[in-house]
């Protein structure tokens, strides 16, 4: 029997147990999960140590490091995530429908957990603690399959996590972590339709891809993010500026951050050379189209691949645009579908711009960056989703529900 197999009959195991549990047991348990976090943190800096150590050695790009890199002000917003998730309410036996129909049976749509929850994942191992928190939060178990590159950091998360859940109401058979690096064991574990219920893939669109297509177990889609800001005519330059810079240089390896700059002709005219010194300062490289160019020479050509790509590091692509119709079209031939902004202070093209443009989020004068659990208030995420069946944007607690009809009667029988 494989590591695989193995673990999913024994996440699956603890499923019905888990469907029982007071929303006062499994907040304990949380709870117990962060203090563990919070009394381990010099173990989890020296495991985080040699995946750092590892990917420095390897050549790895610096915003793949940042997002491996666990610190003490990292580990310490896990922490804070997991208070976060036991103090929201439990969307488990939520009531979503009730009705007595005609032959008196009493119905009721009531949400329920999905059961094992499979999640595929890169780089950052603070997904581990959100997973974990989220799934066990909702009445579910997990298995977890993290990338090579943070093996260690894994490896350190789990055990504490599975060593604090010995005290608590839950099974630390309910969290499982594959650790095996072999990529064939990811690929068994996309069609364990016996044992999974759901796979949620978090990654590039390599990896997203690559679940989506050999999986047999139902998917959601998640991450991609090569997400625009559109600046228009009447946009605020100093706005703009702002918004520009924070959307692409908080965090470049992000799928919320901006990848794609499309500027209106007429305000590129007067203002895009101050939009490219800011750029400039932060050490962003832009690609841009040829009216770019003409405008400001430090822009670099841009080809039509790069307006498809999630540079995720220190890269923008920019082209200029005619209208805000243009950009909407620019958005859906080489979007992701994840998150879009439009900078103005046009009420008709705000209203344009938000209808049309088809994403999980769309912004009127805010930065993309906002595309998350955390900022929309939902506790830590599971990811955040870029399809439109069951779940769309950030997947909080309620996105990792399904549901059942309970039917109440008094002896009917159907004629």
């Amino acid at each position: 029997m494989s590591e695989v197999v193995q673990k999913a009959m024994q996440g699956k195991a603890v499923c019905r147990d888990l469907a029982i549990l007071s929303s006062k047991d499994k907040n304990k348990a949380i709870l117990v999960i962060a203090d563990a976090l919070a009394n381990n943190v010099d173990n989890i800096v020296q495991e985080n140590k040699k995946d750092i150590e590892a990917a420095i050695e390897n050549k790895t790009s610096k915003s793949i490091i940042d997002r491996l890199i666990l610190n003490e002000a990292r580990i310490k917003d896990m922490v804070t995530g997991l208070k976060q998730i036991a103090d929201l309410t439990d969307p488990v036996g939520e009531v979503l429908f009730e009705n007595t129909i005609e032959s008196g049976l009493r119905l009721q749509k009531v949400r329920v957990p999905f059961g094992l929850i499979g999640i595929v994942y890169e780089a950052r191992p603070n997904v581990t603690i959100d997973a974990i928190g989220l799934c066990l939060k909702t009445g579910n178990s997990v298995l977890l399959r993290g990338g090579s590159n943070a093996i260690n950091s894994n490896k350190c998360l789990v055990q504490i996590v599975k060593d604090a859940l010995l005290s608590t109401s839950i099974s630390p058979d309910a969290v499982q972590y594959i650790e095996g690096l072999d990529r064939k064991l990811v690929e068994e574990m996309l069609t364990l339709n016996k044992y999974l219920d759901l796979v949620i893939p978090r990654g590039g669109a390599g990896l997203i891809q690559m679940v989506v297509q050999k999986a047999t177990v139902p998917v959601i889609e998640t991450g991609v993010g090569n997400c625009h800001v559109y600046i228009d005519k009447s946009a605020n330059v100093e706005m703009a500026i702002e918004i520009v810079i924070n959307g692409k240089t908080q965090r470049p390896a992000v799928c919320n951050a901006i990848e794609t700059i499309l500027v209106e002709q007429s305000w590129a005219k007067d203002n895009l050379t101050k939009l490219i010194d800011a750029l400039v300062d932060k050490e962003v490289k832009v690609l841009g189209c040829n009216n770019s160019q003409i405008i400001d020479n430090r822009i670099e050509n841009a080809v039509e691949n790069d307006y498809y790509t999630e540079f995720l590091d220190y890269v923008v692509a920019l082209k200029i645009v005619d209208s805000v119709s243009e950009a909407i079209v620019h958005i859906e031939t080489y979007g992701s579908r994840h998150s879009e902004a439009i900078i103005t202070e046009d009420q008709q093209a705000v209203e344009l711009f938000l209808n049309q443009v088809d994403a999980a989020a769309v912004y009127h004068n805010a930065s993309t960056r906002f595309t998350d659990g955390f900022q929309f208030g939902f506790g830590a995420e599971i990811g955040i989703s870029t399809q439109k069946l069951h779940a769309r944007g950030p997947m909080g607690l309620s996105e990792l529900t399904s549901y059942k009809y309970r039917i109440y009667g008094n002896g009917q029988i159907r004629k």
